[in-house]
Protein backbone atom coordinates (compact mmCIF):
# COMPACT_ATOMS: atom_id res chain seq x y z
CA UNK A 1 0.00 0.00 0.00
CA UNK A 2 1.36 3.37 -0.99
CA UNK A 3 1.13 6.11 1.27
CA UNK A 4 -1.58 8.15 -0.96
CA UNK A 5 -3.77 5.01 -0.14
CA UNK A 6 -2.67 4.79 3.36
CA UNK A 7 -3.48 8.53 3.83
CA UNK A 8 -6.92 7.81 2.41
CA UNK A 9 -7.74 4.80 4.95
CA UNK A 10 -6.61 7.28 7.55
CA UNK A 11 -8.46 10.44 6.64
CA UNK A 12 -12.11 8.18 6.32
CA UNK A 13 -11.76 7.35 9.65
CA UNK A 14 -13.16 10.81 10.43
CA UNK A 15 -11.14 11.60 13.82
CA UNK A 16 -8.83 14.79 14.85
CA UNK A 17 -6.09 12.41 16.50
CA UNK A 18 -5.19 9.08 16.44
CA UNK A 19 -2.25 6.43 17.55
CA UNK A 20 0.06 4.39 15.90
CA UNK A 21 -1.54 1.35 17.12
CA UNK A 22 -4.72 2.75 15.50
CA UNK A 23 -3.14 2.87 11.87
CA UNK A 24 -1.48 -0.39 12.53
CA UNK A 25 -4.56 -2.15 13.10
CA UNK A 26 -6.35 -0.04 10.55
CA UNK A 27 -3.63 -1.31 7.52
CA UNK A 28 -2.52 -4.15 9.19
CA UNK A 29 0.83 -4.01 9.34
CA UNK A 30 2.91 -3.90 12.02
CA UNK A 31 3.54 -1.04 14.59
CA UNK A 32 6.94 -0.19 13.68
CA UNK A 33 5.56 -0.04 9.69
CA UNK A 34 2.59 2.23 10.69
CA UNK A 35 5.15 4.63 12.98
CA UNK A 36 7.59 4.78 9.68
CA UNK A 37 4.20 5.55 7.11
CA UNK A 38 3.25 8.39 9.50
CA UNK A 39 6.66 9.76 9.65
CA UNK A 40 7.00 9.68 6.13
CA UNK A 41 3.70 11.49 5.47
CA UNK A 42 4.76 13.97 8.73
CA UNK A 43 7.58 14.95 6.21
CA UNK A 44 5.47 16.11 3.58
CA UNK A 45 2.64 17.64 5.80
CA UNK A 46 -0.01 15.44 5.47
CA UNK A 47 0.13 14.59 9.17
CA UNK A 48 1.48 16.08 12.44
CA UNK A 49 3.28 14.08 15.59
CA UNK A 50 1.05 15.52 18.33
CA UNK A 51 3.34 13.49 21.16
CA UNK A 52 4.79 10.02 21.37
CA UNK A 53 2.50 7.25 19.55
CA UNK A 54 -0.36 10.29 18.98
CA UNK A 55 -0.72 12.02 15.55
CA UNK A 56 -2.94 14.57 13.40
CA UNK A 57 -4.23 15.20 10.51
CA UNK A 58 -4.32 19.07 9.36
CA UNK A 59 -2.67 22.23 9.12
CA UNK A 60 -1.33 23.71 11.87
CA UNK A 61 -4.19 24.17 14.67
CA UNK A 62 -5.07 27.10 17.15
CA UNK A 63 -2.62 26.46 19.94
CA UNK A 64 -5.39 26.40 22.11
CA UNK A 65 -6.95 23.25 20.16
CA UNK A 66 -3.90 21.36 21.20
CA UNK A 67 -5.45 20.97 24.79
CA UNK A 68 -8.42 18.78 23.43
CA UNK A 69 -6.16 17.03 20.65
CA UNK A 70 -3.64 15.44 23.26
CA UNK A 71 -6.00 14.71 25.86
CA UNK A 72 -8.06 12.41 23.42
CA UNK A 73 -9.75 10.56 24.03
CA UNK A 74 -10.84 11.65 27.22
CA UNK A 75 -12.36 15.59 26.91
CA UNK A 76 -10.77 18.87 27.92
CA UNK A 77 -10.63 22.53 27.78
CA UNK A 78 -8.22 25.31 28.32
CA UNK A 79 -8.33 26.49 32.02
CA UNK A 80 -6.43 27.86 34.93
CA UNK A 81 -3.68 30.35 34.01
CA UNK A 82 -4.30 30.24 30.44
CA UNK A 83 -8.03 31.12 30.76
CA UNK A 84 -7.05 33.94 33.28
CA UNK A 85 -4.60 35.31 30.70
CA UNK A 86 -7.51 34.71 27.47
CA UNK A 87 -10.12 36.75 30.01
CA UNK A 88 -7.31 39.23 30.79
CA UNK A 89 -7.02 38.92 34.68
CA UNK A 90 -3.29 38.34 34.56
CA UNK A 91 -0.40 39.56 32.87
CA UNK A 92 2.28 37.05 32.38
CA UNK A 93 2.21 34.81 29.33
CA UNK A 94 1.84 31.30 30.77
CA UNK A 95 4.93 29.06 29.12
CA UNK A 96 2.77 26.23 28.46
CA UNK A 97 -0.83 25.47 27.83
CA UNK A 98 -3.02 24.29 31.05
CA UNK A 99 -5.97 22.87 30.09
CA UNK A 100 -8.43 20.56 32.64
CA UNK A 101 -9.43 17.06 31.59
CA UNK A 102 -11.40 13.90 32.60
CA UNK A 103 -8.97 12.23 31.59
CA UNK A 104 -5.06 11.19 33.62
CA UNK A 105 -3.14 14.42 34.60
CA UNK A 106 0.01 14.71 32.88
CA UNK A 107 2.32 16.94 30.42
CA UNK A 108 2.94 16.70 27.23
CA UNK A 109 5.48 18.20 24.95
CA UNK A 110 4.57 18.91 21.11
CA UNK A 111 6.09 20.50 17.95
CA UNK A 112 3.34 23.29 18.79
CA UNK A 113 4.10 23.54 22.51
CA UNK A 114 4.01 22.21 26.22
CA UNK A 115 0.46 21.24 27.23
CA UNK A 116 -0.02 20.60 31.03
CA UNK A 117 -2.97 18.53 31.78
CA UNK A 118 -5.35 18.13 35.08
CA UNK A 119 -7.83 16.04 36.30
CA UNK A 120 -11.00 17.24 37.34
CA UNK A 121 -13.82 15.20 38.93
CA UNK A 122 -17.11 14.68 36.46
CA UNK A 123 -18.97 16.99 38.80
CA UNK A 124 -17.16 19.80 38.09
CA UNK A 125 -15.81 19.54 34.83
CA UNK A 126 -17.56 22.23 32.75
CA UNK A 127 -18.04 25.55 32.85
CA UNK A 128 -16.17 26.48 29.44
CA UNK A 129 -17.06 28.22 26.46
CA UNK A 130 -16.82 27.24 22.79
CA UNK A 131 -15.47 29.17 20.33
CA UNK A 132 -16.20 29.27 16.08
CA UNK A 133 -13.89 26.89 15.54
CA UNK A 134 -14.17 24.26 18.59
CA UNK A 135 -12.05 25.67 21.31
CA UNK A 136 -13.24 24.99 24.51
CA UNK A 137 -12.39 27.50 27.36
CA UNK A 138 -13.39 28.22 30.81
CA UNK A 139 -14.92 30.99 31.94
CA UNK A 140 -13.17 33.71 34.20
CA UNK A 141 -14.92 32.40 37.27
CA UNK A 142 -14.64 28.42 36.21
CA UNK A 143 -10.84 29.74 36.01
CA UNK A 144 -10.34 30.87 38.91
CA UNK A 145 -12.55 27.80 40.56
CA UNK A 146 -10.24 24.91 38.85
CA UNK A 147 -7.12 27.24 40.01
CA UNK A 148 -8.68 27.20 44.00
CA UNK A 149 -9.62 23.41 43.57
CA UNK A 150 -6.01 22.38 42.37
CA UNK A 151 -4.25 24.10 44.28
CA UNK A 152 -3.97 21.98 47.48
CA UNK A 153 -3.08 18.83 45.24
CA UNK A 154 0.03 17.19 45.77
CA UNK A 155 1.82 18.88 42.60
CA UNK A 156 1.92 21.98 44.37
CA UNK A 157 2.08 23.66 40.93
CA UNK A 158 -1.01 25.80 41.53
CA UNK A 159 -0.39 26.77 45.38
CA UNK A 160 0.44 30.20 44.45
CA UNK A 161 -1.84 32.30 42.69
CA UNK A 162 -0.79 34.88 39.87
CA UNK A 163 -1.63 38.64 40.66
CA UNK A 164 -4.86 38.70 39.31
CA UNK A 165 -6.87 41.92 38.47
CA UNK A 166 -10.52 40.88 39.03
CA UNK A 167 -13.36 43.17 37.15
CA UNK A 168 -16.49 44.55 38.81
CA UNK A 169 -18.78 42.16 36.42
CA UNK A 170 -17.01 39.06 38.20
CA UNK A 171 -19.44 36.91 38.96
CA UNK A 172 -18.58 35.57 42.51
CA UNK A 173 -21.40 33.55 42.73
CA UNK A 174 -20.97 31.05 39.69
CA UNK A 175 -17.66 30.45 41.93
CA UNK A 176 -19.34 29.72 45.06
CA UNK A 177 -21.90 27.60 42.52
CA UNK A 178 -19.01 25.56 41.95
CA UNK A 179 -17.68 25.18 44.84
CA UNK A 180 -20.84 23.82 46.60
CA UNK A 181 -20.53 20.71 44.25
CA UNK A 182 -17.47 19.57 45.76
CA UNK A 183 -17.82 16.15 47.60
CA UNK A 184 -14.78 16.23 49.89
CA UNK A 185 -15.91 18.25 52.68
CA UNK A 186 -12.13 19.20 53.47
CA UNK A 187 -11.61 20.48 50.26
CA UNK A 188 -14.77 22.00 49.88
CA UNK A 189 -14.31 24.26 53.15
CA UNK A 190 -10.62 25.15 51.84
CA UNK A 191 -12.35 26.45 48.60
CA UNK A 192 -15.07 28.21 49.87
CA UNK A 193 -12.47 29.87 52.56
CA UNK A 194 -10.29 30.65 49.41
CA UNK A 195 -13.41 32.72 47.90
CA UNK A 196 -14.12 34.44 51.02
CA UNK A 197 -10.90 35.88 51.30
CA UNK A 198 -10.79 36.66 47.52
CA UNK A 199 -13.54 38.27 47.63
CA UNK A 200 -12.92 40.39 50.64
CA UNK A 201 -9.34 41.36 48.93
CA UNK A 202 -11.33 42.91 45.76
CA UNK A 203 -14.40 44.20 46.86
CA UNK A 204 -12.78 46.51 49.90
Amino acid sequence: MNQTEALQKIQQLGIPTFETRDISALLRVAPANASALLSRLASRGLVRRLARGRWSIGAQPNRDQLAEQVAAPSPAYVSLQSALFRHGLIEQVPDVLYAVTLGRARRVTTPSGTVSLHRMPPALFGGYETADDGTKTATAEKALFDLLYLSPTRSRLFTKLPEIELPKSFRWAKVAAWAKKITGKSRRTYVEQRVASLKLAHTR
